[in-house]
């Protein structure tokens, strides 16, 4: 028999490193400002082409390298970072294993120019594929530049799953606020499609954020400071009252270095309990600084894990670090001398044009026609009332055989159209009616998702008369993320009733907001709805509409514990009984329990 174990070819360990160290385009963006950093840059350019599949470029003035190390580089484990294994015990650099570039050029075309500050010429190298083209001098500035280009084009099944451009950028946007968070000292500019995104100069912590982030930060950072034996905390934090509805601006780094740690992320959120509401998300910029030899960076490819020797210790210092910082801020004002003027709110772009405020006016609007309305608006006109509800009374009654369930619901629509129509509240919580047959027991707060749900979705197909006009239009800051984010959804919430608009660089001006959420507060329900679209995401089974329809229905619907008027109370059952599907919220919830009279008289043993 022959022998069936053998070496792999180098380009195949390559590629299978890849899988690992390069997920997507946001991957080799990290593996090469991390380089950057390494090499002492402090001016980082970043270009991006087609969301990073066509074209990663990282121009920096960094060190630079020799001919030998120009080509040493690629090669696997080749690094300049460790040399036994004990100083895998004391790393205190962002690249270290060796594979970065060399998993990156085994699946891109990767182009790498670089002279050091002595030498009078440079060294040009491309390789593709793992296998070596050329290596030429070059005429070229200090520094390093490295040019990945058609990345995956010899692994065409992971080119496939990578995701849409808009989404990808979002990836690499996410990177590169990393990295040039922890390194404020580090000018950065980042562009995509030949245009600027971000141009960060040198400077301290709290500016670069304000760069990132908007000018508005300048008000709502809290500093936090924490010096122990263990560890040593310093950052931001933002302040309660300015809790989002989304995630995303939460940051913890180690030593320099970017990480997850849910764990972690619980004690900020303790430390916050009872100061924001339970759905909102305290925005955080934390450094920690510790001994290397007390934890372990070299835990997953992508070096986002860390692991602590005292993991405790620091969960209880970081709670009482955040805890502390809280109550600083509001013992007494204080005035931020570090703030340049020229962190000052930019003007609106170029050619932007500048637009006298305007109000939207219904000249069908009485004020005093209240026949039918209620402060809810969950009414439909009286005819198309009584057509949903014939219509609802024969789809349950005719055809297959019904249910009791399916009975008592049909009995329940029939009596809303009576004049003996009796209900009541219980508890500021449960809607009660009774039919010839039984007792109808309503969630008034899963009832009016259900309802305002179907709503949201009649007006996909007429917006225009669904939407309240905003007296004050309302402008809303939103981070690159998110804007992105909304960018590609824009057009889904104007289906439903939204009137968005682009507002300077980082900014968006709401006109209009459906009128069944008029009364709720346009900037949280949009951070609500962007939070609500990242988590339902992944689920591919409800089209856009019904995402944004079910995500606007729950933030916009009546709450349990709110005692309703009777007009309010027979609205709602009325329209609960007129909805397609009236048992089940949006979220597959029951919103009714129906019991029969047959069930009652079993209970009291009759």
């Amino acid at each position: 028999m022959t022998d069936i174990i053998h070496l792999l070819p180098d380009s195949v360990a390559n590629q299978i490193a890849a899988g690992e160290v390069v997920q997507r385009p946001a991957s080799a963006l990290k593996e090469l400002l991390e380089n950057s950093i390494d090499a002492g840059a402090t001016e980082v350019t970043v270009i991006i082409r087609e969301a990073g599949k066509s074209l990663i470029q990282v121009v920096d003035n960094g060190c630079g390298m020799s001919e030998r190390d120009a080509r040493m580089c690629f090669e696997r484990h080749a690094t300049s970072k460790i040399t036994k294994a004990d100083d895998l015990l004391a790393i205190r650099t962002l690249g270290f294993r060796g594979e970065a570039l060399a998993s990156i050029a085994s699946v891109a075309r990767v182009e790498l120019m670089t002279r050091r500050i002595g030498d009078e010429i440079g060294s040009r190298v491309v390789v593709e594929g793992t296998e070596l083209k050329s290596q030429t001098p070059v005429s070229c500035p200090t520094g390093t530049s490295v040019s990945v280009k058609n990345l995956f084009f010899n692994v065409p099944a992971r080119r496939n799953f990578l995701k849409s451009n808009t989404l990808e950028l979002k990836y690499i946007l996410e990177e590169f606020f990393r990295i040039a968070l922890v390194n404020p000292a580090v000018a950065f500019a980042l562009y995509n499609q030949d245009k600027i995104l971000h141009r960060l100069p040198h400077g301290k912590l709290k500016q670069r954020i304000i760069n990132l982030f908007g000018a508005s930060y300048g008000q709502k950072l809290v500093p936090l400071e924490q010096n122990t034996d263990l560890v040593n905390l310093s950052g931001f934090i933002g302040k309660p009252e300015f809790a989002k509805k989304t995630k995303g601006e939460q940051y913890f780094f180690t030593n320099g270095r970017y990480m997850r740690s849910p764990y972690l992320h619980h004690a900020v959120e303790n430390a916050f309990r009872e100061l924001i509401s339970p759905d909102a998300f305290p925005s955080y910029f934390i450094f920690m600084e510790v001994d290397p030899t007390t934890i372990d960076v070299n835990i997953h490819p992508t070096k986002t894990e860390i692991n602590f020797q005292d993991f405790k210790s620091i969960y209880s210092i970081l709670f009482a670090a955040v805890k502390l910082a809280i109550g600083k801020f509001t013992l007494s004002p204080r005035i931020d001398f570090e703030v340049e003027p020229s962190m000052d709110p930019p003007p609106l772009p170029t050619g932007t044009p500048v637009r006298q405020p305007a109000i939207t006016i219904n000249a069908d609007y009485n004020p005093f026609d209240t026949k039918g309305k209620n402060r809810f608006r969950v009414e439909t006109p009286a005819d198309v009332q009584k057509d949903a509800l014939h219509h609802f009374y024969h789809e349950t009654t005719e055809g297959a055989p019904v249910t009791q369930k399916q009975e008592l619901i049909s009995d329940a629509a029939k009596a809303t159209a009576s004049e003996q129509f009796n209900y009541f509240q219980l508890n500021n919580t449960f809607l009660v009616t009774h039919t010839r047959r039984g007792v109808v027991v309503i969630d008034q707060q899963h009832a009016h998702e259900r309802i305002l749900y179907e709503r949201f979705l009649n007006t996909v197909s007429r917006p225009d008369h669904s939407r309240q006009q905003l007296l004050i239009p309302v402008t809303l800051r939103l981070n690159s993320d998110d804007l992105q984010l909304l960018e590609g959804w824009k057009d889904y919430f104007s289906d439903v009733g939204f009137e968005i608009s682009a507002f300077g660089r980082d900014s968006i001006l709401v006109s209009a907001v459906p009128v069944d959420s008029a009364s709720t507060d346009p900037k949280n329900m949009i951070e609500s709805l962007l939070e609500s679209i990242k988590t339902a995401l992944p689920d591919n089974k409800s089209s856009r509409q019904q995402i944004l329809a079910r995500s606007l229905a729950k933030r916009s619907a009546i709450r349990r514990g709110k005692k309703l008027e009777p007009a309010e109370i027979r609205s709602i059952i009325e329209n609960l009984m007129a909805c397609h599907v009236p048992d089940l919220s949006p979220e597959g919830k029951p919103t009714l329990l129906v019991l029969s009279f047959d069930d009652l008289m079993l209970k009291f043993r009759y």
